[in-house]
C-alpha cells in the first residue's frame, strides 16, 4: 500500500518482515552490524538507525535472542524509560565482525531492487506535467529568444533526452537550470538498494536536497504523513556535470577496502535532471558518451556491472540535457543524433535583446546607465566582431565597468572610455608571440 502525496505516491510504512523482501539472514546480520558499530543498546535507538520500524526491529531482536547473538541486560534507566537494554553475545560479536568482513555496510536495511523500480514508476519524471506558466515563471530572469518556449516546452514535458547547442555564452546552461527549477517536485530516494546479496547506496548528500517533514498537526495527521523511512524525501535531484565527466563515473564504484558499492551519478540522479555540459570538451569523444547512453535513452533503463562481471539492471527514469557550443554534426553521426529526442539550437541574442540583458544587469548592479556609451559600444565596437552579440557579455563589461571604477576610486558611472578598457578584457588579440605579429581582428574568449 501507498499513499498519495502530491504528484507521488509515498513509500508505505512496512508492516511486516516479510513485506521487506531481504533473507532473514541478511537482516538479522544487518542489525548485528549496526549495533556492533554503533555501539546500540536500545530497540528504539537500534530502530533508527536501521530505519525499521520498532515492532519490526524487535522481531529482529528477538530472533537473534533466539540464536543466542544478543541478550537483554535486564536493566532500565530514568534516561530509557521502560525500555529494556540488550547487547551482543560473545557469539553475535563474532557474527557481526565476520559479517563485516564480507561488507562494511551497516544501518539502514536496504530496498530490493524489484521493489525500487516500482517506486520508480511512481514517482517518473515521465509523469510530471508541466505548462508554459511555470517555464516561463522559472525563466523569467532570462532574456530568450522568441519562440525558444514553443520548442522548449514540449521537451521537458516529455522527459526524453535533449541536446541543446549553439555559440558559448548565450545561456544553455542557465536554461538548464531553469527546466530543473520549472520542474520541482520531489521524489523518495532510497538510502540503498539490494540486488542478489550485494548492497549499493544510492542516498548522497552532496547530490539529493532532503524536504523536510512537516511536524504541525495532531499525532493522527504526523503518522499519516510518515513513510517508509528506508527512504529520503528529496527535490527532484538535479547532477550537473562538465568537461569532468568521464565514463568510469557512470559505473558502479565499488570500494575494495569496505567491500561496499556507491551508485553512479545517473542512479542517483533518478526522477530527476542530468545535465551534461560542455559536451565535446570531455576526455571520451561525444561519439563515445552517446555510446553509453544509447540503450538507457532508448528504454529507460540502464545495465550495470558487478565486479563478478555480473549484469544487474536498473531504472533510467532522467531526463538527460545535453549542452555544447560545437555543432551537433561535427561532433556526433547522424546514428547518434537520432537517440535524442529533442534538439534545440540557442542562437545568439539580437541587438534588442542583447540591450535588454545590459539594462537589466546594470540596474541590478546599480550602474547608471548613460545612451551615449551604449551607443559607442554598438556603433565602435560591435562592428570589429561582426556585430554578433552574445548574452554572456553585458554582464562581463557592467561587472569589469564597477571593478574598473571601484579601483580608480570613481563614483560607479559609464562611459566611452570606461567601456573601451571593459572591451580590451573581453578579448584576446590573435598573434604569434614568438614574432610579435598582431593580427588585425579580435576574438571572443569562451565563457
Amino acid at each position: 500500500m501507498n499513499i498519495q502525496s502530491g504528484n507521488v505516491l509515498v513509500p508505505s510504512t512496512p508492516k511486516r518482515l516479510d513485506e521487506l523482501q531481504l533473507p532473514i539472514v541478511m537482516m538479522r546480520d544487518m542489525l548485528l552490524k549496526t549495533i556492533f558499530r554503533k555501539n546500540l543498546d536500545l530497540v528504539s535507538d537500534i530502530s533508527n538507525a536501521i530505519c525499521l520500524p520498532r515492532a519490526l526491529t524487535q522481531e529482529l531482536v528477538d530472533i537473534a535472542r533466539e540464536q543466542r547473538l544478543c541478550e537483554a541486560t535486564g536493566t532500565h534507566s530514568t534516561f530509557n524509560g521502560s525500555e529494556m537494554s540488550y547487547q551482543l553475545t560473545d557469539a553475535g560479536k563474532t557474527l557481526a565482525q565476520d559479517a563485516l568482513t564480507q561488507s562494511e555496510y551497516f544501518g539502514a536495511m536496504p530496498i530490493p531492487l524489484n521493489i525500487y523500480h516500482e517506486q520508480v514508476k511512481r514517482q517518473s519524471i515521465r509523469n510530471t506535467q508541466i505548462t508554459r506558466q511555470q517555464l516561463i515563471s522559472a525563466m523569467q530572469h532570462l532574456v530568450l529568444p522568441d519562440g525558444l518556449l514553443d520548442q522548449l516546452g514540449p521537451a521537458v514535458a516529455s522527459g526524453r533526452s535533449i541536446l541543446m547547442y549553439g555559440p558559448a555564452g548565450n545561456g544553455k546552461s542557465s536554461i538548464s537550470r531553469g527546466i530543473r527549477d520549472a520542474i520541482g517536485g520531489m521524489v523518495y530516494v532510497p538510502r540503498a538498494i539490494e540486488y542478489a546479496g550485494q548492497v549499493i547506496t544510492v542516498y548522497d548528500p552532496v547530490v539529493h536536497s532532503t524536504v523536510e517533514e512537516d511536524e504541525r498537526g495532531d499525532g493522527i495527521l504526523r503518522h499519516v504523513n510518515r513513510f517508509d523511512e528506508r527512504y529520503v524525501k528529496c527535490k527532484r535531484p538535479t547532477v550537473i556535470t562538465g568537461g569532468e565527466l568521464s565514463l568510469n563515473m557512470l559505473d558502479l564504484v565499488y570500494d575494495p577496502t569496505t567491500r561496499t558499492y556507491q551508485a553512479p551519478l545517473q542512479l542517483k540522479c533518478t526522477g530527476g535532471i542530468f545535465i551534461i555540459d560542455d559536451l565535446g570538451r570531455q576526455v571520451e569523444t561525444p561519439q563515445s558518451l552517446i555510446n553509453r547512453w544509447i540503450l538507457p535513452l532508448e528504454e529507460n533503463r540502464d545495465v550495470l556491472t558487478l565486479p563478478t562481471g555480473e549484469k544487474l539492471e536498473v531504472p533510467f527514469d532522467t531526463l538527460v540535457i545535453f549542452s555544447t557550443n560545437f555543432h551537433p554534426n561535427k561532433i556526433l553521426d547522424q546514428a547518434a543524433l537520432r537517440r535524442i529526442f529533442f534538439k534545440i539550437e540557442i542562437e545568439s541574442p539580437s541587438q534588442n535583446d542583447f540591450l535588454e540583458v545590459f539594462v537589466r544587469f546594470a540596474k541590478q548592479k546599480d550602474l547608471p546607465l548613460d545612451e551615449k556609451t551604449l551607443l559607442h559600444l554598438l556603433n565602435n565596437k560591435y562592428p570589429k566582431i561582426g556585430n554578433v552579440y552574445a548574452n554572456y557579455q553585458p554582464i562581463f563589461l557592467v561587472d569589469q565597468i564597477i571593478s574598473i571604477c571601484e579601483f580608480e576610486g570613481i563614483a560607479l558611472q559609464m562611459t566611452p572610455g570606461l567601456i573601451d578598457r571593459a572591451w580590451a578584457n573581453m578579448f584576446v588579440k590573435d598573434h604569434d608571440t614568438d614574432k610579435g605579429g598582431v593580427m588585425p581582428h579580435e576574438r571572443v574568449t569562451s565563457s
